[in-house]
């Protein structure tokens, strides 16, 4: 009987002295190799260029480079172990350890939002650090990021592809900085970030799009250098919330103006959506409510201390007329509002609701309490640089429009100051992100602006909603910015759901209290102000929306919509009051100024049954 075959020797391949064991991936740029080192048998990750550098000259600047980016230190950069050039060959090891690559580890169903949420920010952590440091990665792939069994990650092969990248076009050297050297450094960086949102992509869908796994030659296929757009599918094994969507559909918009220009914005909008998730809370409301202790809700409007000195001088005035006094500064009255419906002033008003007129805050509060409420707030316009102050004061002057067209619009009956604060009280999402987030309130507007369409028609594309450009900015709805405040307030939760706008994406039900009522005139006349400040082609359409939203249910027209929008300011209409200036201070519980406002007490009804109508 024939004895089998012996069976042939494996054959050892080396790079150098290293014993190559296995490839890990590769891709248009860089490829990667598990090697073993014989000096010690560590298992190492050999990382190098596709291509061999072209010349000495070349050779000579992916050595600088590459030495820049391995002195880097921090914990989601994987460290460099060894550096060098072997027959001709550039390349740097890291160290494995027990980890392995992310394309090893993807599962095919894709990652939770979380998950893939939570490894997309460890690597734009490494990226942003970089980034900062001048570095960019050039190719950024799954084959690239090292992940252990604990979740960590590290970012490998940093540079790598840097003479691939800059053959042919500027060098991002060390040396003298030119113009075109610093448009190639943000060309670089602004690559890897897409990159990032692509690796995105396909963490939260599980394979890769367009049939290939290189994500740098998939960004081609992008526009404008290509004609595939990179959207989430609406079906994913996990599902997919609204505003991380939002994040990850921006990443890779069709549009480069509106993706993400660098590691940091990215990183902000995926930890606060992943910090807001979480059970701990967090993200941008935790900010927020650090930022309502150091700077309060809003700044004193331009012109705090002429009011001061006039409330100052103010000891027998009606309540009227310190009303209007105060409702001259938005963050005056809100602070008023803050301060009647604290825990500590409530409990000591039995079987009361919650307050949502200034007058009746006066007349709980009295004047020293309007005095030690003006005192506290910042001086305009707080932190804001000059650009950030010019924009909350234009949103100011957009709210003040707002509410005084929802008190020409009000059905009869309603109290035009209850009015008037809802109509402002729905702005506050808007007021609190410009003050404490100007930056990301930039970033929200730009991406609600039109773009030109890169399609040969040449048509305008229509700009993101508010709602999704706050998502893939900040990460959270903008509504809840303004419920989280409201809530820090005192404000129980019939009256955070009056004072949030209806959504425009679906239809108004009819009316089943006040609090319903009182919404809606809120909602009709911020929708309208809104619709002004299209362009004239789309305005008479918009405003005809909105009447055909509202007009049935608060019996108005669009001649009465426009009447109401052209109304010139008026002093704002009051309900008999006492003359006596004792009555800001009384406790009287049958005084006529200690009643709940009709609203207040529609918004929340077990207190209304309690309080005077």
């Amino acid at each position: 009987m024939e004895s089998a075959p012996a069976a042939l020797p494996s054959v050892v391949r080396h790079f150098g002295r290293l014993q190559l064991l296995q490839l890990l991936g590769k891709s248009e740029r860089t490829m990667a190799w598990r090697v073993e080192d014989p000096r010690n048998g560590d298992q190492l990750m050999l990382v190098l260029p596709r291509l061999q550098p072209a010349n000495p000259k070349a050779l000579d600047f992916w050595q600088q480079t590459a030495q820049r980016a391995a002195r880097l230190s921090h914990p989601r950069l994987a460290e460099v172990v060894e550096m060098g050039v072997q027959d001709g060959w550039p390349f740097v090891t890291h160290r494995l350890s027990e980890a392995a690559t992310l394309a090893d580890r993807l599962p095919q169903a894709g990652m939770p939002g979380a998950e893939a949420a939570a490894l997309a920010i460890a690597c734009l952590q490494g990226l942003a650090f970089a980034h900062e440091a001048g570095i960019s990665h050039d190719d950024l792939q799954p084959f690239l990021l090292l992940v252990d069994d604990h979740g960590a990650v590290r970012v490998a092969g940093l540079a790598v592809a840097a003479e691939i990248v800059t053959a042919g076009g500027s060098r991002r050297s060390a040396g003298a900085i030119d113009p075109a050297a610093l448009r190639a450094r943000r060309e670089a960086a602004e690559s890897d970030v897409l990159a990032c949102g692509i690796l995105l992509h396909a963490l939260l869908v599980g394979h890769a799009a367009m049939a290939t796994t290189d994500l740098l030659q998939l960004a081609s296929q992008l526009p404008p250098e290509g004609r595939e757009p990179l959207r989430l599918p609406w079906t994913t094994a996990h599902p997919v919330g609204e505003a991380l969507r939002a994040i990850a559909d921006r990443s890779t918009d069709r549009q480069p103006l509106r993706r993400y220009r660098n590691a940091r914005t990215l990183l902000k909008a995926l930890e606060g959506w992943l910090q807001s998730e979480s059970e701990e809370g967090g993200g941008p409301v935790a900010v927020l409510m650090d930022r309502l202790r150091t700077s309060g809700a809003l700044p004193s409007s331009p012109g705090a201390a002429a009011r001061a000195a006039r409330l100052a001088m103010m000891e027998r005035e009606r309540i009227d007329e310190l009303a209007d006094v105060v409702l001259e500064d938005l963050a005056l009255s809100f602070e008023m509002l803050r301060l009647v419906n604290t825990a500590q002033v409530r409990s000591s008003l039995a079987g009361a609701g919650p307050v949502l007129a200034v007058r009746r805050s006066i007349a709980l509060l009295g004047l020293s309490g309007v005095r030690r409420a003006a005192l506290a707030l910042r001086a305009w316009p707080g932190p804001l640089d000059s650009d950030g102050a010019k924009a909350l004061q234009s949103l100011v002057k957009r709210c003040r429009h707002a509410a005084r067209t929802a008190v020409a619009l009000r059905p009869a009956g309603y109290d035009a100051e209850v009015v008037f604060l809802i109509a402002l009280l729905q702005n506050l999402s808007r007021l609190m992100l410009h003050y404490h987030f100007a930056d990301e309130a930039r970033q929200v507007l730009r991406l609600q602006q039109p773009l030109k369409s890169a399609g040969p028609d040449g048509a305008d594309e229509p700009g993101l909603t508010e709602s999704a450009a706050c998502h893939a900015v900040i990460g959270v709805d903008l509504e809840a910015l303004g419920a989280a405040v409201a809530r820090q307030w005192g404000l129980v939760d019939d009256v955070v759901r009056m004072v949030r706008r209806h959504s425009t994406a679906t239809p108004v039900r009819a009316f089943d209290d006040d609090a319903d009522v009182l919404r809606a005139v809120a909602s009709c006349a911020n929708e309208a102000v809104d619709a002004q400040d299209l362009p004239a082609a789309a305005r008479a359409a918009a405003l005809r929306r909105v009447v055909q939203r509202y007009g049935r249910l608060l019996q108005i027209g669009l001649p009465d919509l426009l009447a109401a929008l052209q109304a010139a300011p008026q002093p704002m209409p009051r309900p008999v009051a006492p003359d006596s200036a004792a009555a800001a201070t009384s406790t009287d519980p049958d005084d006529p100024m200690n009643t709940i406002d009709r609203a207040a007490a529609a918004a929340s009804k077990a207190a209304a049954t309690r309080a005077a109508a």
